[in-house]
């Protein structure tokens, strides 16, 4: 969130302005167009670090303290990442990021219509994204690891997976709108989606709590 919160929530208080706020991290793979690996996090003071991310290593005849999963890593997520921010600026930024939103929330009010479905997230005041889950799978006769199933025959890749510890037996899907979504996507995944709901109501699937593997 404090990758989009700057740009997209300005009424949104957030960052070191909060008192118990220690550390800001961000995934610049996410949303910030950059390619997989490139992250970032910034802690309020020194005293704030947690001294166990720190081990020191020999170098060039002397102790290097460093908290980075490894002492060398190369640089070209991060110049990548410096350079959108340099040729989009603030402006152009705020400008993709919007039209995420925009096509988030479209995607969660397309969502909301459809009556197999609970809606949890809609994708207004937050991120770019929607997340739903079945109202009732015993009632629908199939579950959201049928749909996955059914909907990456299309090329869709929706992945269903239950949630953590004390909500475990509640299964949802959830996808996040980035820059390249575009709103004729989106209507393609809404055709292929209702097809594909249609399809499992008219044909149950027997034992549909076995879980179908997905692979990234």
């Amino acid at each position: 969130m404090s990758c989009l919160a700057p740009f997209i929530q300005k009424k949104l208080k957030w960052g070191f302005c909060i008192a118990r706020v220690k550390s800001i991290n961000a995934s610049g793979h996410k949303f910030g167009m950059a390619p997989l690996g490139v992250g970032w996090i910034i802690w309020r003071t020194v005293a704030d670090l947690p001294k166990e991310l720190i081990f020191n290593v020999d170098y060039l005849g002397g102790q290097m303290p460093t908290f980075a999963l490894n002492f060398s890593r190369p640089a070209g997520q991060i110049i990548a990442q410096y350079y959108n921010f340099l040729r989009l600026g603030r402006d152009g930024f705020t400008t993709i990021q919007s039209e995420c939103a925009s096509t988030a929330q479209y995607l969660g009010e397309q969502l909301r219509e459809i009556d197999t479905l609970a809606i949890l997230y809609d994708g207004h005041g937050g991120i770019p994204a929607v997340c739903y889950s079945l109202k009732d799978e015993a009632e629908a006769g199939f579950s959201l690891y049928d749909l996955s199933d059914r909907l990456r025959m299309h090329g869709w890749q929706i992945a269903s997976y239950p949630l953590p510890s004390d909500r475990q037996n509640m299964t949802v899907q959830r996808i996040l709108i980035r820059h390249g979504v575009s709103r004729d996507m989106i209507f393609l995944l809404l055709r292929d989606f209702r097809k594909e709901l249609e399809y499992l109501k008219n044909n149950p699937v027997l034992n549909n709590h076995d879980k179908v593997s997905f692979h990234h």
